[in-house]
């Protein structure tokens, strides 16, 4: 399996989130829990997307830095 290979496979190991691949070949993942309002309006999005594994998992990061952010607010 090439390298390319890996890093574009769907996986499931993001711990809450529900991943896979669409028609077109893009990643995608949505969060299986709804986000807190708090975090909503700071934008955090329940489903992100991405060409590939490393950059859903950026997407995936980001959206979960914004919830905890939220809670500190």
């Amino acid at each position: 399996m090439s390298n390319d290979a890996i890093t574009t496979a769907p996986r499931d190991t993001v711990p809450g989130w529900r991943i896979f691949r669409s028609d077109a070949g893009r990643l995608w993942a949505t969060r299986q829990e709804r986000f807190g309002e708090a975090a909503e309006k700071l934008g955090a999005a329940r489903t992100v997307d991405g060409d590939d594994w490393p950059q859903l998992c950026g997407e995936i990061a980001a959206q979960e830095s914004l919830a905890l952010l939220a809670l500190t607010a």
